[in-house]
């Protein structure tokens, strides 16, 4: 079969072909930029295998390129890239790998291209497509992966035991592609994922939290989700999620599933955002519910406290997964602590104050906030996910409402701890955190206006009932 060539692929490759057989170096491109093509995918990264030195090659082609593009050399690994017309064409020269047990990083020998598409983690990245003059553009397919394409199947091309066992990653990226693709992976495969699950351990957690949020990233994220959890994947990387899947039963009365629950309330939202750390969220919202978990004979199951001891797990949780500790992991702990808030908005003559704490509260993530608490409706109900939906109607019209009059978005009470020290010639003690604490819950509140002045002439009223004297007039 030959490879469909598109106008400005046909320049480059050619180009690449004609400098490997100069050099005396077959050349071929392979792996996922073959297969993204052939499924129609977009895809900009491709790479480039040669019978001899890849770097060398680069370093050819990019001397016969107009602009000419740097060449970016790693000795390491014996690869070099060049950037050219939003390509970005990776070099290596075909290779043989073996491993130890205990590591993923394999002993690299030159091998012929057959090596290396054994080398290859499924048969539908082991496709080739020759640049050489004598078969140019020809598919070379020793593992019937265009079958597998046509058949949305993803398998290994050599025993997926092997695979699975010399690089324990593999297993992350066959459910990682399966819920990217919309693919199947085969019965054999998903079996020995389950088998050397233990070997993930091998792996460094910056590599899985890589796959893991490209899962989430996807279109259907709880596809992949399912698999670790299914392969016992998830138990090992995150426990904390597989731990809230079971539900248990007690007087008659049963609890939902709150892992599957998890899983909706993720696709819910994901067909509204691409955003990652909201998705992380939408994860982690219930993740306190098993060790919040009680039974009362009145209520039936209860979760007292999850969203606060949720927001206290997302620290731990992200440091263990090497995910940033920075302002998103706070953004996701922000919102998992506020995700109850909107529901409890919904009742009848809620008050402006409310409103208000909520707005002070979220800042500019009130908007996110508000996407999760709509996705987190999961009842299969019409009628009474249309009700909730009206209500969080409501709610955000009632937020527009007093933000437009009140302005509480990222908002900070117009009197500052400098200020109250200044007014009182006090240095800073817990007279001055009670004072603005009372200024900023009397603004909240509705009780004085959120201005300088009012806020002035009640900083003097709480000060004098504290015992202290204004050393300083208002300037």
């Amino acid at each position: 079969m030959v490879f469909n060539i598109k106008a400005f692929e046909r320049q480059v490759f050619q180009l690449i072909g004609d400098t490997a057989k100069e050099l005396g170096y077959p050349a071929y491109v392979v792996g996922g930029y073959v297969r993204d093509r052939l499924l129609a995918r977009p895809s900009k990264d491709m790479d480039i295998v040669c019978v001899g030195s890849g770097i060398e090659l680069a370093q050819h082609v990019a001397f016969k390129l107009l602009p000419r593009p740097r060449v970016t050399v790693y000795k390491r690994f014996g690869t070099a890239m060049i950037k050219h017309n939003g390509l970005e064409i990776e070099f290596v020269g075909a290779r043989q790998e073996s491993y130890r047990h205990d590591s993923r990083k394999p002993t690299v020998e030159a091998g012929t291209l057959e090596d290396d598409q054994n080398r290859r983690d499924f048969t539908i990245n082991a496709l080739a497509v020759s640049l050489n003059e004598e078969d140019f553009g020809t598919i070379i397919d020793p593992f019937h992966g265009l079958q597998d394409l046509e058949n949305k199947l993803i398998k290994t091309p050599l025993e997926p035991g092997k695979t699975f066992s010399d690089d324990p990653l593999r297993m992350m990226r066959a459910l990682r592609f399966a819920t990217q693709l919309g693919f199947v992976i085969s019965p054999e495969t998903l079996e020995a994922v389950s088998y050397h699950r233990s070997r993930i351990n091998i792996v460094s957690k910056e590599r899985i939290a890589t796959e893991l949020n490209k899962i989430i990233s996807a279109s259907q994220p709880s596809i992949g989700l399912d698999l670790l959890f299914k392969t016992g994947l998830l138990k090992i990387i995150f426990p904390e999620m597989a731990n809230l899947h079971g539900v248990e039963v007690r007087n008659g009365i049963g609890h939902k599933d709150n892992f599957y629950h998890t899983l909706q309330v993720l696709d819910n939202l994901s067909k509204n955002t691409d955003n990652l750390w909201l998705r992380w969220a939408a994860i982690l919202h219930d993740i306190a519910k098993p060790p919040t978990k009680r039974f009362n004979n009145k209520q039936g199951w209860t979760f007292h406290g999850h969203e606060a001891l949720g927001a206290k797990m997302v620290p731990t949780i992200f440091r263990r997964l090497r995910l940033p500790l920075d302002n998103k992991m706070k953004y996701v702990q922000k919102l998992v602590f506020l995700h109850l808030r909107p529901i409890s908005l919904t009742k009848e003559n809620i008050t402006d104050s409310a409103i208000r704490r909520l707005l002070f509260e979220a800042g500019d993530d009130i908007d996110d906030l508000m996407l999760l608490c709509e996705a987190d409706i999961t009842s299969k109900n019409p009628k009474k996910v249309q009700r909730y939906l009206e209500n969080y109607n409501l709610v955000r019209q009632r937020l527009k409402e007093v933000e437009e009059k009140d302005h509480l978005r990222n908002w900070q009470p117009p009197i500052t701890g400098e200020i109250i020290m200044e007014t009182f010639g006090i240095t800073p003690s817990r007279e001055v955190g009670t004072i603005k604490m009372a200024i900023r819950e009397a603004i909240l509140d509705g009780d004085i206006e959120n201005n300088y002045q009012a806020a002035y002439d009640y900083m003097l009223e709480q000060g004098k009932a504290l015992g202290l004297t204004a050393v300083k007039e208002n300037s």
